[in-house]
């Protein structure tokens, strides 16, 4: 049985709203997606996540998002990724 986290909640919030809580992110967040692990191993390394659009590599130990595609495309210039965990 694994440890790490099998489902985030990404937020892709603007970038000045970095120092916000993660519990209150949610009022900022322009997209938000439930992401679900998928077994593989994005390119940066890290555990890869998919669901609702948004595919993301995310370190399970830091919450850091590695990699990020919302649509197919880049995270534009301004915004930010940010996670937090649901059930698993």
């Amino acid at each position: 049985m694994t440890t790490e986290p099998q489902r985030f909640e990404v937020l892709i919030v603007p970038e000045h709203a970095e120092g916000h809580d993660p519990g209150t992110l949610s009022e900022v967040a322009l997209r938000s997606a439930l992401v679900a692990a998928t077994g593989e191993t994005g390119a940066s390394g890290y555990p890869r996540f998919a669901g609702e659009g948004i595919v993301a590599d995310i370190d399970p130990a830091t919450r850091t998002v590695e990699a990020l595609l919302i649509d197919g495309s880049e995270i534009d210039y301004g915004l930010s990724a940010r996670v937090r965990e649901v059930g698993r």
